[in-house]
């Protein structure tokens, strides 16, 4: 798979993506959106300054002026583009890949996800052109500090009254940066932070929280420091996990439809959207609360457009992104926090344990996501079709199949999708019971082959 990938650019740096090659994407970019001003942060890895450098250059030839943010997570990014006045923007940043990638998350303006739908293909197709004389007037470039009105923003989602007691793995990565000037502003939260140091070698773990792995370190703080919970964020902040007091992990699904409540308490009826990966729990936790439940396509675009087109409130993915409307309907780890934070302290759920708080929602059981390595994809999507017809299928994102349903047992559902960045299949499936879960997901995997 090339660099342009389905909801950014990433590769391998610099033998995939060099300095070179920024300059054209930046250039690209600049012309694709006609645009006259556009917003460039960058992460903390160490090739991203020559990165963002020549991402900017390639705007200025266009004739684009470039608002420099230097440091920046890929919210702080999201927050610089759609609250100043410019035409989009971009961050450097590979996210939670390893040290030695490198890549860039897009905007139009407003924050609006460009996507290999709406804007990557044509700026790949733009940069295997020759590259374009200089504009007649150059543009400028103004490095711009928006870290203290960034925080603020955060600051505004915390409405927790009372002292408590947190955990944060900040994995090296950029919420190391962002923290700081954001806990100054919350002094009721008692912070217990490792891995604040920015280092884009990430020398402990790998900067990915959806690995259980990587959450052993914020499980061990969180016991050790009796906090009330514990997050880990990925390298650009984007994404966070929660694990509760005794550091069991917390499924993002759960914490969408634990934070769903919060958000339909405040606004009655609204929409609320989430990925087809996630548990049953999250569409009838929304029900419950009287708010309408969309499900979703994976993915940061399609949720946030789905979210726009529906005038949802705020919306949830597997993955560990969290969308909010009030945050220019983009996703912030950061902000899903202090939002958890407000939730446990609210009178239902204040002298309650977080685990206990949880157990309810934990009522069904699922497999997890499970990998595949599959030659023929369609083939196996296709005999899956054949083979489950007698279920309810839909093909919103691969194949989803149900059979039974919430209100009587036994029940059970999977969805097999390809993936939009790995060269996999993933499953996803619940059942109601245990026995079920693991009779079925046997074989599913009798079908698809070895797990990865």
């Amino acid at each position: 798979m090339g660099i342009f990938k389905a909801y950014d650019i990433r590769g391998l740096y610099p033998q995939e993506l060099d300095s070179d090659l920024a300059r054209k994407i930046g250039n690209s970019f600049a012309r694709f959106l006609k645009a006259k001003r556009l917003v460039v942060g960058q992460d903390m890895r160490s090739h991203s300054p020559a990165v963002a450098d020549a991402v900017s250059a390639g705007m200025r030839d266009a004739g684009c002026d470039v608002i420099r943010l230097g440091l920046a997570s890929t919210p702080m990014t999201y927050y610089a583009i759609g609250s100043l006045d410019c035409d989009g923007g971009l961050c450097v940043t590979a996210s939670h890949n390893p040290a030695e990638y490198n890549g860039m998350k897009l905007c139009g303006r407003g924050a609006t996800p460009i996507s290999a739908a709406n804007g990557i293909r044509d700026v790949e197709r733009m940069c295997a052109e020759a590259y374009p004389a200089p504009a007649a007037r150059r543009g400028t470039e103004q490095p711009v500090d928006l870290l203290g009105a960034y925080a603020d923003h955060v600051a505004r989602f915390a409405l927790a009254q009372n002292p408590v007691s947190l955990a944060i793995d900040a994995s090296n990565g950029m919420a190391a940066y962002t923290l700081p000037a954001i806990l100054e502003r919350l002094p009721l939260i008692r912070a217990h932070a490792i891995l604040m140091e920015l280092d884009g070698t990430f020398p402990v773990h790998e900067a990915n929280p959806l690995k259980e792995e990587n959450l052993r370190w914020v499980q061990d703080l969180v016991r050790a420091k009796k906090a009330r919970l514990g997050v880990s964020f990925d390298g650009d902040a984007d994404r966070c996990c929660f694990v509760d007091e005794q550091g069991r992990t917390v499924g993002a699904d759960l914490m969408t439809a634990l934070l769903s409540r919060w958000f339909l308490e405040r606004r009655p009826g609204a929409p609320i959207v989430y990925d087809l990966r996630s548990s049953w729990v999250v569409r009838e936790e929304i029900q419950r609360a009287g708010g309408v439940p969309i499900r979703d396509r994976v993915g940061h675009s399609f949720i946030k457009a789905t979210m726009r087109a529906r005038g949802a409130v705020f919306g949830g993915e597997l993955s560990g992104h969290f969308y909010f409307a009030d945050n220019f309907t983009t996703d912030s780890g950061v902000i899903a926090m202090v939002t958890a934070l407000s939730v446990l302290d609210t009178p239902e759920y204040r002298d309650r344990p977080f685990s206990d708080i949880v157990a309810s929602l934990r009522r069904y059981h699922s497999t997890g996501e499970i990998n595949f390595h599959v030659a023929d994809k369609d083939a196996a999507i296709a005999e899956l079709r054949s083979k489950y017809s007698a279920g309810r299928q839909d093909e919103l994102d691969g194949i989803t199949v149900e059979f039974g349903d919430l209100s009587s047992e036994p029940w059970w559902w999977f969805n097999v999708r390809p993936s939009n960045t790995e060269p996999l299949l993933r499953l996803n499936m619940e059942a109601s019971t245990p026995a079920l879960r693991d009779a079925q997901r046997d074989e599913l995997v009798a079908l698809l082959g070895e797990p990865e």
